[in-house]
């Protein structure tokens, strides 16, 4: 069996645009990762509960959606910081290839940060509106 290369940057790009199903854990880690899978179910859940419970904010059926897009904002910045060498002991120990991170890992755990940062201003702003006001304002 022929070890493939894992490679870092699509790895991070992976948890930053579909990492809230999963993706990226089941490209690093193959379909029995049981993280990867609980990361998937989140989607099909939040679906349901939004269909059942039409009536209650978005905000909370949506919840574990919600939760696991932002872990899996960290997974990518996590993946994308780990130094090269560490990435190479873990995911490619014998792919007989060495990772070389360039200048789109940055441009991609740049807007990782802005990203997730503004999800959770945004997550934080409506929890405080649906506290303390109800919902009166969206």
């Amino acid at each position: 069996m022929k070890n493939t290369h894992k490679n870092k940057t699509l790895a991070t790009f992976l948890a930053a645009a579909l990492g809230s199903i999963g993706v990226h854990r089941f490209y690093l880690r193959g379909w029995k990762d049981k993280a990867g899978w609980l990361h998937f179910v989140t989607l099909p859940i939040s679906v349901i509960l939004g269909n059942l419970y039409f009536g209650l904010p978005m905000l909370l059926t949506y919840s574990l959606l919600v939760l696991s897009l932002l872990v899996s904002v960290l997974e990518a910045l996590v993946l994308g910081l780990t130094p090269d060498e560490k990435w190479d002991a873990k995911y490619n120990p014998a792919s007989g290839q060495s990772s070389d991170s360039s200048w789109l890992l940055a441009l991609i755990l740049v807007f990782t940060v802005g990203i997730g940062a503004g999800i959770l201003i945004a997550v934080l702003a409506r929890t405080f509106d649906l506290l303390y006001t109800g919902g009166a304002y969206g």
